[in-house]
């Protein structure tokens, strides 16, 4: 019995949070926890997982993710490492989900403009139509419902 019951003590799951030194958490698996990221700053994080076999073996698993619990800030006319220079026009917003019965629509928009893929496409529509109407359309052609 003695010897099962040290199996099961080495048998021990440890998650750290980022580069912490002392886990936040050791489990016997398996191990089904909460994690509450309402406690974490905002920005990039990673999960380290340890975990021992029966064996002593040790294997790591490194989970990179990104907290955001503050609201989204969209930024435009200014890019990441962008270079700029005179003047630049630059449009802040800031929304985020604090509600959660009910969803307000104002602010939570980004203007954006028309990408130019689209004027392109309307204008060969708009060209084809005209010169559809210009090289086809005859007089003798058209019928009247009356």
């Amino acid at each position: 019995m003695k010897d099962s019951e040290n199996i099961e003590d080495t048998r021990v799951i440890k998650v750290f949070l980022d580069d912490e030194v002392e886990p936040f958490g050791e489990f016997s698996p398996p191990v089904k926890f909460v994690l509450d990221t309402t406690k974490i700053p905002d920005g990039k994080h990673t999960l380290k997982i340890v975990a021992k076999s029966s064996s002593m073996v040790e294997g790591i698993k490194i989970i990179p993710f990104v907290v955001r619990n503050g609201p989204e800030i969209s930024v435009l006319g200014l890019k990441d490492n962008e270079v700029i220079d005179t003047q630049t026009p630059i449009i802040i917003n800031a929304y985020g989900s604090e509600t959660k019965d009910k969803f307000i629509i104002r602010g939570s928009e980004n203007p954006k403009a028309i990408p130019s893929w689209i004027w392109a496409l309307l204008i060969i529509i708009i060209a084809y139509g005209l010169y559809y109407v210009v090289m086809y359309f005859r007089q003798d052609l058209y019928k009247s419902f009356f």
